[in-house]
């Protein structure tokens, strides 16, 4: 069992032990320390948005989350069953003080988390997680009297205004949408896309919907990341149905992947590429995604004559470059589409509406949308961290194998290969390392990732 304290936010398993796991003194203390800092912040009146995904704890949290910052003397609005780019909107809709969204996005069901945001809507900087860290470390919170304690705002529109925004959204065009007729299955986990990705959809002009999984149980019918192995059922579904597209995304709606009308995946990577080729066919500017996302993004703002930009992984380095760079799409490519002037945040409805449009457009099958990129294949693979192996020997021993390659060291380790590359960093959400490979063929992309597993587990 696990408990991850991270500048993000907090993350763990459900029950066990305080400061071992996700308990509910440690929920309180976590809510807390948030609300503590945002009151150090400004003096008067704060209010928090939170929402949650649909995971079988998500209740509980939020009760334990919204009491701690009423007893702060912090009004809440109480979003409920929400996305997190719905909660990230709804902080600039109701001009709040903040946000918190419990979620632990693709990790399976006994795990939730505290998401934390800033007042626009977008998560804590590196700084901030820190003092934040720091006060909850030292259980430093000054709880408000009975006089002064917070009160709860319903809210049950906070969809519909983030709907509404992406309908208005220039770039989505509702009329070739309808005109294309789109069939289309999702699989929405048993969690919160369950309601939003069909409202999303008949927003903008598709009437022919199928949803899998679709009671908010929290009980996920697969591993929830969307990954190929997960999603046979999406698959053979769309063929069986004879739809012309399927969508996935995780349990907080902020990934977002594809598959095709002949049952193959788009490939989550290639949901940025195309959304992006879409945007910058209309809009010229630089493009990001983060060190481990693929080369075919570089690729197709290339061609559109544009600038292409690696940042760090994390979404707060993503938007961060995106800014610093005056980027007009961004993103990661576990399917995560950031549209900078929409909000600085994944979100997997705007993906949805931007794909469909641009699927529309093109006037070709998602499959032969898919051909028209370049060929790239990546391999996402993990490994549990040994406590007796550092990252660093890993590292080093890697670099005295390869150092006459181009190497990276700005997040974890990066080595360019000729025409393929390797990407190691210890996870943010999980106990493990992550070794991403990417290759012209999928047996390269898998067989040099196997052998870096390989040689890690050499060292002793």
């Amino acid at each position: 069992m696990s408990l991850i304290k991270s500048i993000s936010g907090f993350r763990g398993t459900i029950g066990g032990k305080p400061n071992d796991n996700l308990t509910p003194i440690d929920i309180v203390k976590f809510a807390s320390a948030y609300g503590t800092w945002l009151k150090s912040k400004t003096p008067g009146p704060k209010k928090v948005v939170v929402g949650r995904d649909g995971r079988m704890s998500g209740e509980m949290v939020e009760a334990l989350v919204e009491q701690s910052l009423l007893a702060l003397g912090i009004d809440v609005i109480h979003l409920g069953l929400s996305t997190t780019p719905t909660v990230e909107m709804a902080v600039v809709f109701e001009e709040a003080d903040g946000g918190i969204i419990l979620t632990a996005s693709h990790n399976p069901k006994e795990w939730n988390a505290l998401k934390l945001l800033n007042e626009k809507g977008e998560f804590v900087s590196g700084e901030e997680g820190k003092t934040i860290l720091t006060l909850a470390a030292n259980e430093d919170f000054n709880y408000a009297s009975v006089d002064n304690m917070g009160k709860i705002i319903d809210n049950d529109h906070s969809l519909e205004k983030h709907i509404k925004a992406i309908v208005e959204y220039p770039l989505v065009d509702i009329n070739a949408i309808k005109a294309a007729n789109f069939s289309v299955v999702v699989d929405a986990i048993n969690s919160s896309g369950a309601f939003t990705v069909p409202a999303l959809l008949k927003a903008i002009g598709v009437s022919n919907i199928k949803v899998l999984n679709a009671e908010m149980t929290g009980n996920f019918a697969h591993n929830p990341e969307p990954l190929k192995e997960h999603l046979t059922d999406l698959c053979s579904t769309v063929v069986k149905e004879n739809a012309h597209l399927g969508i996935a995304v995780d349990p907080d709606v902020d990934r977002l992947c594809f598959v095709s009308e002949n049952g193959e995946l788009f490939g989550e990577e290639y949901t940025l590429v195309a959304v992006a080729d879409y945007i910058l066919q209309n809009k010229k500017g630089a493009t990001v995604s983060n060190l481990s996302s693929t080369r075919a993004l570089r690729d197709v703002t290339e061609k559109q004559g544009c600038t292409y930009f690696a940042s760090a992984v994390g979404e707060v380095n993503v938007v961060t470059m995106m800014k610093n760079q005056n980027a007009v799409i961004g993103g990661e490519g576990n399917g995560g589409i950031i549209v900078p002037d929409l909000h600085y945040g994944r979100d997997a409805l705007i993906g949805i509406a931007l794909f469909l449009t641009h699927l529309a457009k093109s006037k070709m099958t998602t499959s032969a949308l898919r051909a028209s990129y370049p060929a790239y294949f990546m391999s996402k693979k993990k490994m549990d961290l040994d406590g007796n192996i550092s990252l660093d020997k890993i590292f080093t021993t890697l670099e005295a194998k390869f150092g006459q390659f181009p190497i990276n060291k700005v997040d974890g380790f990066k080595i360019d290969f000729d025409n393929t590359w390797v990407h190691l960093r210890s996870s943010n959400t999980e106990p493990i390392i992550r070794i991403y490979t990417e290759a012209p063929s999928q047996n390269e992309a898998d067989k040099l990732a196997d052998e870096i597993i390989a040689i890690i587990g050499t060292i002793k």
